[in-house]
């Protein structure tokens, strides 16, 4: 059994899925000096991906970071807010120890929190 990655975004400010946020995944070197793009993609309008970010062989141990880009994502959204806004890229910096499980990282968003857990 080989292991994936995947994430979904909710926006809490308005209760429902962040449709169409960017974001991208990023692999850090183990040194933690060179981060490697592994993939940019979008939510779709369930506030999911549409695959996985990673599985397979691209799937391995390490440390990865997610970044969101949340200023982009609330600036199209009715809400009066500060310019500049609080929150632009939100980074989520974790570690994958097992590349036989699922690995769900979901981000809670708001313009001016979030907060996330490793889901299943």
């Amino acid at each position: 059994m080989t292991g994936k990655l995947t994430t979904h975004v909710l926006d809490t400010a308005q209760g429902h899925p962040a449709a169409y946020m960017a974001l991208e995944l990023w692999y850090l070197a183990p040194a933690g000096d060179v981060k490697s793009l592994m993939t940019t993609t979008r939510t779709n309008a369930d506030g999911r991906t549409d695959a996985p970010l990673l599985e397979g062989e691209d799937f391995i141990l390490g440390v990865y970071e997610l970044l969101f880009d949340v200023q982009s994502y609330f600036a199209t959204q009715p809400l009066d807010l500060p310019d500049p806004p609080f929150l632009g890229w939100v980074p989520l910096r974790f570690t994958i120890a097992d590349v036989t499980a699922h690995y769900h990282v979901p981000l809670l968003v708001s313009p001016w929190s979030y907060s996330t857990y490793r889901g299943s």
